[in-house]
């Protein structure tokens, strides 16, 4: 899940089910949020949950649509598209990760990629990650 131009929250799921992502969005998304999807079938509950939701139509080749006329087509999912593609292309030279730490590293690049415009302060961000996860010395 990706709020435009804010953060991302990245989680592995054991499965594709309602049952699986409902209580991910209510942990995640604040009720009455818009949402925007594609059309996949999973997401047809959204409204049902407390969220306003519009799709796009892919299969029948819509990928953003404007609907109040001002030139700005506000129903897409191209930032969550780009995100993955970002993803995918820094995956892509650390083949045969393992299920085990795919884990770890997409916790990395959900980090990394929060923390973008911070620029030399990510240094400072991981490190304060990095100590409170630290255990202290007795």
């Amino acid at each position: 899940m990706i709020q435009r131009t804010r953060e991302v929250v990245i989680r592995m799921l054991d499965n594709v089910q309602q049952a699986t992502i409902k209580p991910l969005i209510l942990q995640t998304i604040m009720p009455g949020t818009p949402i925007y999807t594609d059309e996949y079938n999973i997401y047809s509950r959204l409204e049902s949950w407390g969220y306003p939701h519009k799709t796009v139509n892919h299969s029948a080749g819509e990928y953003a649509r404007d609907e109040d006329g001002d030139g700005f087509c506000e129903v897409h999912s191209n930032t969550m598209e780009g995100f993955w593609s970002l993803l995918r292309s820094w995956l892509r030279p650390h083949r045969g990760i393992s299920q085990a730490k795919l884990p770890l590293y997409l916790s990395f690049f959900e980090f990394v990629h929060n923390v973008r415009k911070r620029g030399k302060g990510l240094l400072f961000s991981l490190l304060a990650v990095l100590v409170k996860k630290t255990p202290k010395a007795i």
